[in-house]
């Protein structure tokens, strides 16, 4: 048991773990069999609108004929001439093949991955849906054209209006028809511009501890510095004020701190950009006082990204020390004055977890990781090593940590749980012969934790911390390693992943589920930041407090307060929360769960108060409409289920489901008036449905191109069309949301970005105002009920982000530019 145990820690440890990948495989698989399926529901729409095409022509024909003879010459000129359309192509059919984020990449090209027998089927489907949906593209034009003829012929001298005026874009080379509003008077004359309103970052929640060590310092300005995502954080505990440093590009890997304790070094991942080429991963070092970078250290040096980063402090910080994540493992020596490197050498093909200078000889190294402690010189401008011998001790399968003692000792945890106490020892003469060099070995042994040491911290005084895995506990021993006092943290924050000295009395603590502890071992420990452990795809914000809602893979509901910067509760439900939805009248929120199910949570009492099951796929949107009346339920199982809601949110009764799409159920919006819904789905269907006369789909989508809707979350539609880049993967982009004051949408992408467009956004290549800041694919972007603040989520990077709504300007300046958008310019 407890080596199984102990092998848990180790892998929650290292950047491979074991369900994680199988986790990669399943999400694989279901992305292709999801693709798949929707080729399939594409290809019988497509021949169902090609039948429906054979059969509406003759028709049209027979009526043309009866009114008038002599337009049966003219028709078949047209359709004759129009045949030859199918020959056109696709505009955006490079799409298919639009390179991906690492992190969602995966999930959308899994047929390069996982080899199926249903390869050559999709293959098949791929081209017989493009084939298709070229024949389609003549469609439109036949039919615009029959109806001109008609009207000639029973009306002389009468034409066409602007009401009957479309757009068509192009997602993975479908067709998507968008209808012009009846007050735009010239589509090609509306001139778009960036929005007035800017983003500034507030506050960043979130600490990232799963899968990182020694990422958390304090400097002397009482300022916590730690990562997520993109950000470094400097947090000040007592003021609970925030600053950031945003020059990385890509995630933040490893953080450590100046002998001066003011300068700062923090490396990255590589990643890759927007069109699927490698970014370079590099070193940062910068002033935390001013955030002005330094140095930029070894950009196009380093493979995939940089793991640790060291100061040497016998020379006052000459030297940085860094490892990267490539096969070999590189150790590099930089001068920090230069930005130079001044020596390099491979490492070891296993994981290298840390590495520090001897803080009394910059001469000296150490590195540690899977199997191995290497201690290393540096000498004439090149470094050689001499491997840790465990001689009669048990070789552990992780060294997790070291520090130096007080007395020149090293001090490593490892997964055994023990303690080592490493020394020099003079060479062997009598196995290795004269002139046998001396070689580190272990003195002692001290058990310590069961499961992992995952961190040891040294004391002024030369006390020591050790914080365990599997205990959870943090014990302080004596400098000659007799325990002294120990206590344990919550279970519910996780294992001790790093642990910073305060006083010598308060310490800081990060754990492994992304939280940052404060406290001391006669008071017990608070949390000052938490934040989500996995994937996060749920958000939903107050109609008219401060307050927002988050849920994700880790199964956690967290309500936070924007105002204050802080959890305000958190409760963990049997399944993961994918979509939420407050109620209108704010007492309530729905939770929607990957099983189906769904919750409504009363937000004082954080009690479950309903708990209903739609189907048995997941859910991905809940949306009450806007006086609170119903509500709407989108399931993967392509249905919306309506609910009647009563006592204030506390009662709900099945009302009608809305049954047309073809496939899954992505997003939804409520007209004003709360009569009819608009809905997107996984195959870019845009569909209309009559709530008030019975869930019946509106088969003329013409017929809703001027109602108003009082939330725009739908990722298509014509008031959004300008936010889509051209030859944009219909996945691209994730979720997008339109401010109350219906003057700017944010949108975010599968790249890291969140953008933020002037509303409305009908036309292609819209100006913007991008921002960076998360480390994988945003999920979701909501604002609160006043747009002061808009809030993003990450998926993989855990991190909460939230936005400054900044407005330049006068309000009269801006809502002439805003009705401007609509206006279009006076015909000659």
């Amino acid at each position: 048991m407890d080596g199984s145990t102990n092998s848990l820690d180790d892998v929650s440890g290292s950047s491979a773990e074991y369900p994680d990948r199988v986790s990669m495989m399943e999400g694989r698989l279901q992305a292709q069999e999801d693709e798949i399926m929707l080729l399939k529901s594409s290809l019988a729409d497509a021949l169902r609108r090609l039948r429906l095409h054979d059969q509406l022509i003759p028709l049209l024909k027979q009526q043309i004929i009866a009114v008038n003879p002599a337009a049966s010459r003219v028709l078949n000129q047209v359709y004759c001439s129009d045949g030859f359309s199918s020959s056109r192509k696709l505009s955006s059919s490079s799409a298919l093949d639009s390179p991906r984020h690492p992190a969602t990449r995966a999930r959308r090209n899994s047929e390069k991955l996982v080899k199926d027998p249903q390869e050559k089927t999709k293959k098949l489907l791929d081209k017989k849906a493009a084939s298709s949906a070229n024949l389609l593209n003549r469609s439109p034009s036949l039919e615009s054209r029959t109806k001109d003829l008609i009207a000639r012929a029973g009306s002389p001298g009468s034409r066409r209006g602007t009401q009957g005026q479309s757009i068509k874009m192009f997602i993975r080379g479908r067709p998507i028809t968008m209808y012009v509003p009846s007050n735009i008077q010239n589509y090609e004359d509306l001139r778009m511009e960036p929005p007035v309103e800017t983003l500034e970052l507030d506050w960043v929640y979130g600490y990232r501890g799963r899968d990182c060590r020694a990422n958390l310092y304090l400097l002397s300005s009482g300022e916590a510095v730690y990562f997520i995502a993109c950000v470094v954080v400097l947090y000040h505990i007592n003021n609970r004020t925030q600053r950031h440093y945003r020059k990385h590009t890509d995630c933040v890997r490893c953080l450590t701190i100046h002998p001066d304790k003011v300068r700062m070094a923090s490396g990255q991942t590589a990643g890759v950009d927007k069109d699927g080429k490698p970014l370079q991963p590099y070193v940062h070092i910068w002033d935390s006082s001013t955030l002005i970078t330094l140095q930029q250290i070894g950009l196009g040096t380093f493979e995939r990204g940089v793991g640790s980063v060291a100061f040497s402090f016998a020379d006052a910080g000459a030297f940085l020390c860094v490892i990267d994540d490539s096969n070999e493992h590189m150790l590099s020596v930089w001068d920090c004055a230069k930005g130079t490197k001044h020596t390099e050498v491979k490492s070891t093909n296993e994981a290298v977890f840390t590495v520090e200078f001897n803080p009394s000889d910059s001469t000296n190294i150490i590195t540690c990781g899977k199997s191995h402690i290497y201690f290393w010189t540096l000498s004439a401008g090149s470094l050689t090593k001499k491997q840790g011998i465990f001689g009669k001790y048990k070789k552990p399968k992780f060294i997790q940590c070291f520090v130096f003692s007080l007395t020149g000792d090293v001090l490593t945890g490892d997964s055994e749980g023990n303690i080592l106490t490493w020394g020099k020892s003079p060479g062997d003469v009598k196995t290795l012969g004269k002139g046998a060099k001396e070689t580190f070995q272990i003195m002692r042994q001290t058990r310590a934790h069961d499961g992992s040491v995952f961190t040891l911290c040294m004391l002024q005084g030369g006390a020591l911390l050790s914080g365990g895995g599997k205990d959870r506990k943090i014990i302080r021993w004596s400098a000659d390693l007799a325990p002294e006092r120990e206590c344990e943290i919550p279970e519910k924050f996780g294992a001790v992943r790093c642990i910073t000295d305060v006083n010598g009395e308060e310490v800081l603590v990060g754990t492994t589920r992304n939280a940052i502890l404060r406290g001391t071992f006669s008071d017990g420990f608070v949390a000052i930041v938490q934040g989500h452990v996995d994937e996060m795809w749920g958000l939903a914000t107050h109609p008219s407090q401060d307050v927002f809602l988050t849920c994700g893979h880790d199964r956690q509901v967290c309500v936070w307060n924007t105002a204050e910067h802080k959890l305000d509760w958190c409760t963990t439900l049997e399944e993961y929360g994918l979509c939420a939805d407050f109620c209108p009248n704010g007492a309530v929120v729905s939770v929607g769960l990957s099983t189906g199910r769904w919750l409504v949570l009363d937000l004082q009492t954080k009690e479950v108060i309903s708990d209903y099951t739609d189907g048995n796929e997941q859910l991905s949107v809940m949306r009450y409409s806007p006086d609170g009346s119903f509500l709407a339920v989108g399931s993967h199982d392509n249905f919306i289920y309506v609910y009647n809601v009563t006592e204030c949110g506390r009662r709900y009764s099945r009302y009608g489901k809305c049954n047309g799409h073809s496939s899954f159920i992505t997003h939804l919006d409520w007209s004003k008036d709360g009569k009819y819904i608009m809905s997107n789905s996984g195959d870019y269907e845009i569909l209309y449905w009559d709530v008030a006369g019975g869930c019946k789909l509106l088969r003329n989508r013409y017929e809703s191109k001027d109602r108003e809707w009082a939330s725009y979350t739908c990722v298509l539609g014509f008031h959004v069309m300008g936010v889509w880049l051209e030859g944009s993967d219909g996945t691209d982009i994730n979720a997008l949301c339109r401010s109350h004051s219906e003057r700017v949408v944010a949108v975010a992408d599968d790249f890291c970005k969140v953008h933020l467009f002037q509303y409305p956004c009908p036309k292609p290549k819209a100006p913007n105002h991008s921002y960076e800041g998360h480390g994988s694919h945003v999920t979701n972007v909501r604002f609160t009920h006043c747009d002061s603040h808009l809030l993003s989520m990450g998926g993989k990077d855990t991190c909460i982000l939230q936005w400054e709504v900044k407005r330049a300007g006068t309000s009269d300046g801006g809502d002439r530019l805003h009705s401007a958008s609509f206006t279009s310019s006076p015909e000659p």
